[in-house]
C-alpha cells in the first residue's frame, strides 16, 4: 500500500536537523525550518486513505519514504505506531525518535534530515520536483 506526495524544493532547504525530516504543504521556508526537505505540497496525512492510515498504526508496520529528486533517490525506513492520528492537514514528519503528534507519519526512522544525500539537498535548494513516495507493510 501507497501513498504519494508531489512537493518542491525551495531556496533554504538546508536539511541539517538531526533527528526529523518534513515536507510541507506551506509554500515559503524560513533558514530557521531545518528539518523541511520541500515545500508546497500536494497531499499531506489528513488526505492519506483509511487503510493505508491503519496499516500504519500497526506497530509492527514498517514504513518506508522514498524521495526522488532529478534522478536521484533517497529511502529512508522506519516503523508504524498505533499513536500515529494522520490529522494534520499541513505537513508529515517522519522521526529518528518515538515522539507522535499530529503530523508524525513514521517513527523510529533509519534517517534524519541531516543524512540525507547532499546532491540531493542541493537539487532541491535549487527549487527541484520532489516525489515522496510512502509504503507500508
Amino acid at each position: 500500500m501507497e501513498e504519494v506526495v508531489h512537493a518542491r524544493g525551495h531556496e533554504h532547504v538546508s536539511a541539517q536537523h538531526a533527528s526529523t525530516f518534513e515536507v510541507t504543504s506551506d509554500d515559503w521556508l524560513t533558514p530557521a525550518g531545518d528539518c523541511i526537505l520541500a515545500v508546497d505540497a500536494d497531499r499531506t496525512p489528513a488526505d492519506f486513505d483509511d487503510a493505508f492510515v491503519d496499516a500504519c498504526r500497526d506497530k509492527e508496520a514498517t514504513v518506508t519514504a522514498t524521495f526522488e529528486v532529478d534522478g536521484l533517490t533517497e529511502t529512508v525506513v522506519g516503523r508504524g505506531h498505533p499513536e500515529l492520528s494522520f490529522e494534520n492537514a499541513r505537513s508529515m514528519v517522519g522521526r529518528t525518535s518515538d515522539h507522535t503528534d499530529d503530523r508524525t507519519f513514521m517513527i523510529r526512522a533509519d534517517a534524519a534530515a541531516e543524512g540525507f544525500d547532499r546532491e540531493l539537498v542541493a537539487a532541491l535548494a535549487d527549487g527541484a520536483e520532489l516525489t515522496l513516495t510512502v509504503s507500508v507493510e
